[in-house]
């Protein structure tokens, strides 16, 4: 039998701050933008228990929790932190799949005669990461990925759920259906209506009702609810795509004010794309009115792509697709997908693209080194509208 565990690290970015800054421990931290159209990228467990959660405004969560105090977000910092944790993972399997700075599945099926069983090495793992980054992460073991991922979730900040084989179906059956992977607040308002609470409602439901309630994912999902996941661990795979977004102070309402943002997340894509060593074939660009509405327009390249101008020449093609920008924008992101490991083989090598992908490993070695600021394209120095950035 399998032994799989999912390891989350407990509000990793807030955390981190607390962890760096000795006196935002045991205070409510918020890591985000303080502006008027910022995003809480995360909260620390003394900020939730007011309803504080990550990806809420921050106008919300500070009149829900005014005491907090906000932190802009440091990605260097929290990439750098992320390697500490992931190089504790590799001292107990090979068998390691990033889903994010912060979370990972882990295969230790092959490592139990060396360390012990699944809930030992689990522990094994939070006692290290404890003792040598100083910070906590939540555990779930069990034979396979959905129940691990479920059971991580449980008992957070600082858990161990251990769930066994004889147990899978029993563990899950009374847990809610906001615990499901993949069940959305649209599909659990179907599956409400339709008298299923539960996991366990959803494991027993009639297989007619859910192809009706859900499509084509009805049985996959009813498997999972049962416990049933064969899913293997996959070590290295490629993220499908990275992006960059940017939430304005004020609306912009023409062509050439956002193509100054836009320029600013083809360079953080590009960034990505060089830290990662992966190449893109697609750029999409997404563009939210200040009602709201939101638009995308995507391109497929003759070619992979690894440098800002490409990227960019991309993205500033697509704005001239978008209409209605008079309107006003709130925000902009740039992603890119089609992702591969090698740019290909060319007959007659672009030797200014070669050039250009150089240089965007250059200047992100440099921008690594010595923080964002401290280098950047000219046509970005001047002031700015202050955008709250993300990325996935």
């Amino acid at each position: 039998m399998r032994a799989v565990i999912h390891f989350d690290m407990d509000a990793f970015f807030a955390s981190v701050e607390q962890l760096d800054e000795p006196s935002l421990r045991g205070k409510p931290v918020l890591v985000g933008a303080r502006s008027r159209r910022g995003v809480v990228a995360a909260a620390s467990y003394e900020a939730r228990p007011t309803g504080v959660r990550s990806a809420m405004s921050m106008v919300e969560a500070l009149r829900r929790c005014p005491e907090a105090v906000v932190v802009p977000p440091r990605r260097a910092r929290y990439l750098e932190v992320s390697r500490q944790v992931f190089d504790v993972f590799g001292r107990y399997t090979p068998l390691v799949e990033g889903l994010s700075l912060d979370e990972a599945f882990l295969d230790v099926t092959g490592s139990r005669s060396l360390f012990g069983d699944g809930a030992t090495i689990a522990r094994r793992i939070k006692q290290d990461i404890r003792a040598d980054i100083g910070l906590t992460g939540s555990a779930g073991v069990a034979p396979n990925k959905f129940v691990a991922k479920v059971a991580s979730d449980l008992n957070k900040p600082d858990g161990l759920t251990v769930v066994s084989s004889e147990d899978l179906a029993g563990f899950l059956a009374p847990l809610a259906l906001e615990k499901m992977w993949r069940v959305g607040p649209k599909a659990r308002v179907k599956l409400r209506d339709a008298g299923l609470q539960t996991i366990g409602d959803l494991a027993r439901a009639d297989a007619h009702t859910l192809e009706q309630l859900l499509g084509s994912w009805g049985p996959t999902a009813q498997a999972l609810a049962r416990g049933q996941d064969d899913r293997p661990v996959v070590v290295g795979a490629p993220p499908k795509s990275l992006g960059s977004e940017s939430t304005f102070e004020h609306d912009l309402t023409t062509r050439d004010a956002l193509l100054k943002p836009i320029l600013e997340q083809s360079m953080h894509v590009a960034d990505r794309l060089v830290a990662k060593g992966l190449w893109a074939r697609v750029v999409t660009l997404k563009v939210k009115y200040g009602d709201h509405r939101i638009r995308t327009r995507q391109a497929r390249l003759a070619r992979p792509v690894a440098d800002t101008d490409a990227i960019f020449q991309a993205a500033s093609g697509l704005l001239e697709r978008l209409d209605d920008l008079a309107m006003g924008v709130r925000l902009t992101g740039v992603s890119v997908s089609a992702l591969t490991q090698s740019p290909g083989e060319e007959l007659f090598p672009d030797h200014d693209r070669l050039r250009r992908e150089r240089l965007a490993a250059a200047t992100l070695a440099l921008r690594e080194r010595f923080g964002t600021s401290g280098l950047t394209r000219a046509s970005l120095m001047s002031e700015t509208t202050g955008p709250d950035r993300s990325r996935r």
